[in-house]
This record gives structure tokens, C-alpha cells and sequence, in this order.
């Protein structure tokens, strides 16, 4: 997830490649220009006042963050460096991230830990007595609590066993669903148990997420992000897969649920409606694939295909419907509730899509059963050089205006901001010259009180929290 943003993502009147970006969070929309969205080159002077972002990026002596001048960065956990208050390394690979406040100031976060390996692998989620799905899988999540300027107080397990926690999604009750990104039975791939289900992590009840057991009403496939409508109770779900391209579900809940702390995992396996989305033009016309978009503003109508078997042990999920039954996406990734309906990320498209890009960001409204292409990425011709933007992949809303991406693209790794207005800007660069070089971006959150940013990177995996004179965009 990421390129490299260099000095200052506006969003440029210059072609770069060939379709352009245009942001807002909230009830605000993201819009698009016909160019790309574009950082100036290293030394181009920051324009004035109401530019959007806060300035250039200042490399990092310590080669870990470049952030704008005045901001400022420390480093909550590291794997394999930091420790559980159980005595173990915090695990490795940080992925999708939720945050909530902190009784007496602080904020809590749960970290998923994105580990495909069987149990037995390098800094493992550790296995502690109860909080272990399955003996034979390494990832799961860590909980992490911190002070209000985000300075770690405390880490420890929240939820072990389980593989590839990917991304997820924070519940209107304030607790975390993390997804599973992986579609694996028992007694396969050293696992004892089946995977690629979602399961609820509670940040402030630690003996609710004892015993920990998947949501199987919310299916098996490779889950990627969670967005919960706290009215309807609706929950949409983002698969990450190929082969055929994957789909956007939304779970619709059964008669008489209400959601709250433990209504999920009473529910039955069967309860509720897991459906795929199937969207249709202005004319009526079937839409196989959102590639086919290549214009912000594309609104598309929405219905619901029922699944016909959920768990997907035969035949996986999204090859149960036929291609005429359902619209397709490649790298559905990022998605996040806003007050009025879901954002949702298509990471990329490439030859196995009807057209390629380098990220689109969509809005479903429940309301109106439209979802509205609101960013499009046009294809990035030289990843490595600081400029153009590709590949969004964790989204969320800033309480500043906008959105915060995570990029997971080629080269040069960013945070990218972009405003209510439409400009992009960049808040961050991966400056590591190891290993971490080029290193995604993961799980961008701002703490309840809008003070801190966390974001993370993903190998050997990091957490920060950035802190700095934050200000609204425009």
C-alpha cells in the first residue's frame, strides 16, 4: 500500500497518468479532475496558507517517518522489540487498526496481525489459555493502550489463533471486527480449524473475548474490511480476491437483532441475509465489473444477490453467482462508515479486469441504494519516482475533513490525505533504508480526541503515533 508522495500531493492540473483524484469525507464528496493527482517535485515551494496539507515532508535523520515540518512521531509498538505485558515480543505484521477512548484519558487500539503461517512461525500472536481459536494458526490481534499524546502504556492479546487479519471494522457498540483475508479449511496449510471468518474483539471487556468463535453469519471468503451501519444494522463486507474478482457483500440482519456487545455471536450460522452487490447504469444496463468506471461521478444503481451458501466449503462465495448475477472488483480492500453510508476502495485493476487503474474510492448510499465513484487513481507510469499516487488501500475518515489513505502500490510508500476541496497531500513517507524500505502503510485512525494519528507499516511491523498542529482542510 503505497507511493510515494514526495514534497506535497496536491491534486495537479498536469497529466501524469491520465485520470485524476478528488477527495472528501463525510457527507462531503470526493470529486476527480481530468489529470492525475500528483506530488510536486522535491524543492517546489509550498504555495500559501490555504494550501492543502501541511506542507513538504522533512526526511527523517532516524530513517523511520517523514513528516511536515512541526509534526512529530514516536514509536508505540515494534515486533520483536516491544513486549505483551504476558512477557512475550509484540507479534509481527500490523495490519488493520481500530480506535477507542481510553477511560481516563488515551486512547485504546486493537491491532490486527496479519500471519498466514501455521503456528510455530517467527513472533506469532502468543497462544495464551482462552483466547485461542485455533491451536494451528499464528495470527490474531493485540490490544494496545496508550496516553493521550499516545505514548504506550500497555499491550497485550486480544484475540490468537486465527490467520491473516487483514482488515476489519469498528461496530456503533465500540468493539472491533477483524477479517479474516484468507479462504482455508481444517487440514490444510497446517491448520485445525476452518478460516477466512470474521470474529468481534472487545478493546475494554477482556473476558468477553475468551473462547474466541468466528461470526459464521457473515460468511467465509476472504474478508477484507467491515463497515457497520449503526442504523439498519446492515454490515458491509469488502473480499480481496482473484480469480474470478471479487465482490462487495452486505450481511442484512434477521427480524427482531439488535446491535450491541454479544448480538453477533449469538447469532446462527445462517441468520440474517449474506447478499452480492449487482450494479446497474443509468440505462438499466448490468455493470460486470467497477473497473469499467473511468469518470468520478459514476453513480451506479445497487442491488442484493442472495448467497446461496454462505460458508462457501464447495465452492467459494463469489463463484456461487455467475457473472451476469453480480458486479465484480479486483483488491476490494478499505472500508469505512461515514455518517451517511460506506466508503469503499478497489485497491487496483489489472489484466483481470475489464479495465485497469491504480485505485478507486466509492461511496455506497443505503438511502438511495447508489454507490458513486468518488476517486479514481489513473495507472502510475514510474512508481519509484516521487509523484503520481497508486494503490489505496485502508481508508478512513478525518475529523479534520476528508479521508486518510493507506497506499499499497509500487515504490515510494505514503499516508495520503486529500481534503473536502479535492486536494491530496501527503502525511507521511516511509523513510526506512532496511528491509522496511517501500514497506506499505496500514490502519491510519485518528485517536477519539483528534490529537494523535496511528498508522502503522506493515513489515516487520510498526505502530506511531503522529502528533503535530493539526488543522480542517478545505
Amino acid at each position: 500500500m503505497t507511493q510515494e508522495l514526495s514534497r506535497r500531493g496536491f491534486l495537479q492540473r498536469s497529466a501524469v497518468a491520465g485520470a485524476g483524484v478528488m477527495l472528501i469525507g463525510g457527507t462531503e464528496m470526493l470529486i476527480t479532475a481530468p489529470s492525475a493527482a500528483a506530488a510536486p517535485r522535491a524543492g517546489q515551494p509550498h504555495g500559501g496558507p490555504h494550501e492543502a496539507g501541511y506542507g513538504p515532508l522533512v526526511a527523517d535523520p532516524a530513517g523511520r517517518l517523514a513528516l511536515p515540518a512541526g509534526f512529530a512521531y514516536s514509536v508505540v509498538t515494534h515486533a520483536g522489540v516491544t513486549t505483551l505485558e504476558s512477557g512475550e515480543p509484540t507479534p509481527r505484521n500490523h495490519d488493520g487498526t481500530g480506535a477507542f477512548p481510553r477511560r481516563g484519558g488515551g486512547t485504546v487500539l486493537v491491532n490486527n496481525h496479519e500471519i498466514r503461517d501455521p503456528f510455530g512461525t517467527d513472533l506469532p500472536v502468543p497462544h495464551l489459555d482462552g483466547l485461542v481459536y485455533d491451536p494451528g494458526a499464528a495470527g490474531g490481534c493485540t490490544v494496545v493502550e496508550t496516553g493521550p499524546d499516545g505514548t504506550r502504556r500497555t499491550e497485550y492479546v486480544g484475540v490468537a489463533g486465527t490467520a491473516t487479519n487483514c482488515a476489519g471494522g469498528r461496530t456503533p457498540w465500540d468493539t472491533w471486527l477483524t477479517c479474516e483475508e484468507i479462504d482455508a479449511l481444517a487440514g490444510t496449510g497446517g491448520f485445525q480449524k476452518d478460516h477466512g471468518y470474521v470474529f468481534e474483539v472487545d478493546p475494554y471487556d477482556r473476558g468477553a473475548n475468551r473462547d474466541p468463535q468466528p461470526i459464521k453469519a457473515l460468511g467465509r471468503f476472504e474478508h477484507e474490511a467491515a463497515a457497520v451501519d449503526p442504523r439498519r444494522g446492515d454490515i458491509y463486507l469488502t473480499e480481496d480476491a482473484s480469480g474470478p474478482n471479487g465482490l462487495l457483500y452486505r450481511w442484512a440482519p434477521p427480524r427482531g437483532y439488535r446491535g450491541r456487545r454479544g448480538a453477533l455471536r449469538r447469532l446462527g450460522p445462517t441468520d440474517g441475509v449474506l447478499a452480492a452487490m449487482r450494479a446497474s447504469d443509468g440505462a438499466g444496463r448490468h455493470v460486470p465489473d467497477l473497473s469499467v468506471a473511468t469518470k468520478v461521478g459514476t453513480r451506479y444503481a445497487v442491488e442484493w444477490v442472495p448467497v446461496p451458501d454462505r460458508d462457501g466449503r464447495g465452492t467459494a462465495t463469489r463463484r456461487q453467482l455467475a457473472d451476469a448475477d453480480v458486479t465484480r472488483a479486483r483488491k476490494l480492500e478499505g472500508a469505512w462508515w461515514d455518517a451517511d453510508g460506506a466508503w469503499i476502495v478497489s485497491s487496483f485493476a489489472r489484466e483481470e479486469s475489464p479495465a485497469q487503474h491504480d485505485g478507486q474510492v466509492w461511496f455506497y448510499d443505503p438511502k438511495r441504494a447508489t454507490l458513486t465513484l468518488r476517486l479514481l487513481f489513473g495507472r502510475n507510469p514510474d512508481p519509484d519516482v516521487d509523484g503520481a499516487f497508486d494503490g489505496p488501500d485502508n481508508v478512513s475518515i478525518s475529523p479534520y475533513g476528508g479521508v486518510i489513505l493507506a497506499e499499497d502500490g509500487e515504490g515510494v510508500q505514503h499516508l495520503i490525505g486529500a481534503t473536502p476541496s479535492g486536494a491530496t497531500f501527503p502525511m507521511a513517507r516511509n523513510d526506512f533504508t532496511d528491509g522496511t524500505k517501500n514497506v506499505e502503510f496500514t490502519g491510519p485512525v485518528y485517536s477519539p480526541d483528534r490529537a494523535v494519528l496511528f498508522a502503522n507499516i506493515q513489515e516487520p511491523g510498526y505502530m506511531f503515533a503522529i502528533t503535530g498542529p493539526w488543522r480542517h482542510q478545505r
